[in-house]
């Protein structure tokens, strides 16, 4: 536990280092290279990245989802909230992301919705398997060639 700490801090600094210590302070975002690597192969547009990202900036816990209003989102991105509504839909009807519906339990009134990213991460995950793949045999032959004996060189007469 105490060693994942310190390598969080680690970093944090590094990014604090890119970025600076007040935007940082400000508030950060994860979400795997692959996805953005990969985002035409997933079927991604920028519209629909956008709104993902704006979803991932509300999930910080596993077990808590993120669940903030379509509007919330539109109002970020610059769009109107049955844009987002849309693409929403489309990126579930993709398999990409799942709504879930939220009720108050006293009054009955609807909340704004869970938003689960199984989907993503399922298609997602060959690719990233692939870059690690591709990684791993980078670095094999890497320490190969550094091992490796140069040829002896032998003057012909």
């Amino acid at each position: 536990m105490a060693v994942a700490k310190a390598q969080q801090q680690i970093e944090l600094r590094r990014n604090e280092e890119k970025w600076s210590r007040t935007l940082m302070d400000a508030g950060w975002t994860a979400l795997p290279s692959v996805i953005l690597e990969k985002q035409q192969a997933l079927a991604l547009d920028p519209l629909d990245l956008n709104i993902l990202l704006q979803l991932a900036r509300h999930w910080w816990f596993n077990d808590n989802k993120p669940h903030p209003a379509k509007g919330t989102i539109a109002q970020c991105i610059g769009v109107d909230p049955s844009t987002v509504r849309r693409r929403i839909a489309r990126l579930e009807k993709d398999g990409l992301i799942q709504r879930v519906y939220r009720h108050d339990s006293v009054s009955g009134r609807q909340e704004t919705n869970t938003y689960h990213f199984d989907g993503l991460i399922k298609a997602a995950t060959p690719f990233a398997e692939e870059a690690i793949a591709t990684r791993e045999k980078r670095r094999t032959e890497d320490a190969a060639r550094r091992t490796r004996k140069r040829p002896r060189l032998v003057v012909v007469e």
